[in-house]
Parts: C-alpha cells; sequence; structure tokens
C-alpha cells in the first residue's frame, strides 16, 4: 500500500511541474494572425490577450471604417485561434507525458 502512495506522490509532483511549465509556456508564448493580406497584424499572448496591433498605412489611404473593423476584429481572431491550438498542443504533449489522456478540460 505505502508503495501505491509513494507512486502517487510521484505523480502528482510530475504533474504539478508540468503543469507550472505549461504555464510559464502559455505565458511566453506569443502568436500573430493577419488578415487583408497583411494590411492588418495582431499579436496575442497565450491568454489571448491582445498584445500588439498594427495597420499598414495602405489600409488608411483610402478609409473604409468598416472594411479597416473587419479586418482587425478578423487578424484578432486569427491569432486567438491559433494561440488556442498552441495552447492546446502544449497541454496534449504534457499530459501525454504523465500518461494522462489529452484534451483534458481544467488541467
Amino acid at each position: 500500500m505505502n508503495m501505491n502512495i509513494g507512486k502517487m506522490q510521484k505523480m502528482l509532483k510530475q504533474a504539478q511541474k508540468a503543469q507550472s511549465q505549461m504555464q510559464a509556456e502559455i505565458e511566453a508564448l506569443r502568436v500573430t494572425g493577419s488578415a487583408g493580406g497583411g494590411v492588418v497584424t495582431a499579436m496575442v499572448d497565450g491568454q489571448k490577450n491582445l498584445l500588439e496591433l498594427k495597420i499598414s498605412a495602405e489600409a488608411l489611404e483610402e478609409p473604409d471604417p468598416e472594411m479597416l473593423a473587419d479586418l482587425v476584429l478578423a487578424a484578432v481572431s486569427e491569432a486567438q485561434r491559433s494561440a488556442d491550438e498552441q495552447v492546446q498542443e502544449k497541454m496534449d504533449s504534457i499530459t501525454g507525458m504523465l500518461g494522462m489522456p489529452g484534451g483534458m478540460p481544467g488541467f
């Protein structure tokens, strides 16, 4: 019985270490998305916070507020979607190393 408790404690420590590592990687993650052939680019972090938004001068030559708003939304959405995918890949690889099924919610 003590051996099982020891194994469980070891697995818990591994899981805690993996979770800390994953959180650090997610915080450091930077992902970009673009729209309009690069007219608008957005950068988000692993938590999908918008860090940077660039609008090219080309987009301002013939101002069209609706189109510009659509491009901004598209670029931010693409960056956030990509961040979600990369975070999920990190989670799956870490849970796989621990012998847990991938895609576990809340891990």
